[in-house]
């Protein structure tokens, strides 16, 4: 049999390759002074840097948190200072707008950009060199021996994540227990079909967490692991035919451009290898699905979760067909159970607020935020604020009871946008909320309330939320209103403002 072999668009690795790297850096962590539960921050876009430094981290018993680089300069430097990383690493081109404010008591080990990535985003390639005086990550790596310490408690990443008060929150998991991580592994195998030998394919960034989870586990088992630096519906083809591609983990705003394609392109490749292609991140509507069905074959599979509550649902492609609109039954050893408004069960059939626990996860807290969990959490089980209901043992998604919002698979939180909104000159109040979107699922809006006399363009509003939020959490659509509607409390009443861009479609997330 052939070594492992891992690809980043067309450059390729070998799995031996990523794991001797690993196990230097971890002795370099060590030397460090890395102790059980310290923390690694990765500001990377795909590459073999990231597993590396992933695979170094678990191995030392320290959490690896992958960082958002769509995200500002604020923002990041907000998780740093929450989770205080003893070491940030970090491509070159991402770091250049960093430097000049990143906390002194951080190291930086700085990997360089790789060309194929500089083109795909369109960068120069000055971008993506090192400055004199930094560390280059591979070199940095090859200067310690091989990892021979006793094993650690392995961790698992760390991401953050938000509650409606748009504070990104650490989710901090316990390591997990021998029996954890064998009903994980068994988990992972019936949620993304990993099996020994798979041909596997990452679509989306590893900061998001089923992409990232997906190549943790990919990692160890598949003969081929391809990893793409940037989505790119064409290119995605080519490599599933390149490549054989059997297994993919991807989000449904993918599959709406890949159906975007031209036919004759669609027809142009072979994508027959396919058997296994799971899907979380946002509800898909169920047109995309059909159609998705109908070229690539009964091989989509949908799994609904959170970062706190991880895989809690699995719909096979048979169970969607006999069960279109829902997201599945519950996995192995899962609970779900739906709570009415006076915190009681409620009867199948009626919707209410979903909560959820998956043991083959270990037990979390809230970073720097203990106090938080009690806030999500009734009988032992977790909401991550969806209303739905259970129907013949499975789970329909009807909306959302917190503010959330789903965009392309990525979380904005109306809340955290709705504070930057505020400050612009002219504005007296706003609301931000989701709408209906036919590519990513949901985009945002934004109705605004100016000061009496005031005179402000949606122009105007985007210059103002440009600099200070990243790009996908910029409303695409502004509207202006004389007063908006309140509750009797005072709070305003988004869900009247929502409502009827979601009236005749079905669905509310």
């Amino acid at each position: 049999m052939t070594e492992p072999t891992i690809f980043l668009d067309d450059l390729q690795t070998t799995r031996d390759a990523v794991l001797a790297h690993a196990s230097r850096a971890a002795s370099g962590f060590g030397e460090m002074g890395f102790g059980e539960g310290d923390a690694v921050a990765l500001l990377l876009r795909n590459d073999f840097a990231f597993l590396e430094a992933m695979r170094a981290a678990s191995a030392i018993g320290a959490y690896a948190i992958p960082l958002n680089w769509h995200t500002t300069v604020d923002e990041i430097l907000y998780v740093l200072e929450d989770a205080r990383p003893k070491v940030l690493i970090a491509h070159a081109d991402l770091l250049a707008p960093l430097r000049a404010r990143l906390p002194g008591w951080i190291r930086v080990l700085v990997v360089p950009t790789p060309a194929s990535v500089q083109i795909r985003y369109g960068l120069t390639p000055v971008a993506g060199l090192l400055q004199p005086g930094d560390i280059a990550w591979a070199d940095w790596c090859m200067r310690h021996l091989p990892w021979n310490a006793a094993p650690r408690a392995s961790r698992s990443t760390m991401f953050y994540t938000s509650g409606t008060t748009g504070r990104p929150k650490g989710v901090l998991r316990q390591p997990a227990t021998p029996a954890q991580t064998s009903s994980l592994e068994q988990l992972m195998a019936e949620v993304y079909g990993f099996r020994p030998g798979i041909r596997a394919l990452i679509c989306g960034p590893m900061y998001h967490a089923s992409p990232n989870v997906y190549a943790r586990h990919a990692l160890a088992c598949a003969e081929v692991l391809v990893m793409q630096s940037k989505f790119d519906p064409e290119q995605t083809l080519a490599l599933i035919e390149k490549h054989r591609i059997c297994n993919a983990v991807m989000v449904p705003t993918m599959f709406i451009r890949l159906l975007k394609l031209p036919k004759e392109v669609r027809d142009r490749y072979d994508v027959s290898s396919l058997k296994w292609v799971t899907h979380s991140g946002s509800p898909c509507p169920r047109d995309i699905k059909e159609a998705l069905m109908q070229w690539w074959g009964p091989i989509v599979y949908e799994t609904y979760g959170g970062t706190e509550v991880g895989a809690a649902t699995l719909s096979t492609p048979s169970d969607w067909l006999a069960y279109p609109g829902s997201v599945g039954v519950a996995t192995k050893g899962a609970q779900i159970a739906v709570y009415g408004d006076d915190g009681r069960p409620v009867p199948d059939g009626q919707a209410g607020d979903v909560y959820m626990r998956v043991p083959a996860y270990a037990d979390f807290t809230y970073l720097n935020h203990d106090d938080k969990r009690a806030e999500v959490e009734r009988d032992g089980l977790i909401s991550i604020g969806d209303i739905g209901y259970l129907r013949d043992e499975h789970l329909y998604l009807c909306d959302r009871r917190s503010d959330l919002v789903i965009s392309g698979g990525a979380n904005v939180y109306p809340a955290e946008v709705e504070m930057v909104l505020a400050d612009c000159p002219g504005v007296q109040d706003c609301a931000v909320f989701g709408i209906p979107d036919e590519e990513f699922g949901e985009s945002l809006a934004a109705a605004v309330q100016l000061l009496p006399g005031a005179q402000v363009t949606p122009n105007e509003l985007r210059a103002h939320l440009e600099p200070r939020l990243a790009r996908y959490k910029i409303p695409r659509l502004f509207q202006f209103h004389a007063q908006l509607p309140r509750e009797d409390s005072g709070k305003i009443f988004k869900r009247r403002l929502r409502e009827p861009f979601w009236e005749g479609l079905g669905r509310k997330i």
